[in-house]
């Protein structure tokens, strides 16, 4: 059952986890948007000033972490 009813009224619920929505909605934005690059993505946010140099270090490390 996807809501609940309440009277004329209706609460409704999630079909999809919010991480595979968010997953989902990245992957068409980042296609859609960005030409499929991360890099672009990034790049946007640094021109916007929406990341920080320790963000980016943050996430350099992440990278390098994984290797």
């Amino acid at each position: 059952m996807w809501h609940t009813a309440y009277g004329k009224t209706h609460q409704y619920f999630p079909i999809v986890k919010k991480e595979e929505y968010r997953k989902q909605f990245m992957n068409t934005a980042i296609d859609h948007y960005f030409n499929n690059s991360y890099k672009n993505v990034v790049s946007f946010f640094a021109k916007e000033e929406k990341i920080s140099v320790d963000e980016l270090k943050e996430i350099i490390a992440l990278i390098e972490k994984q290797k």
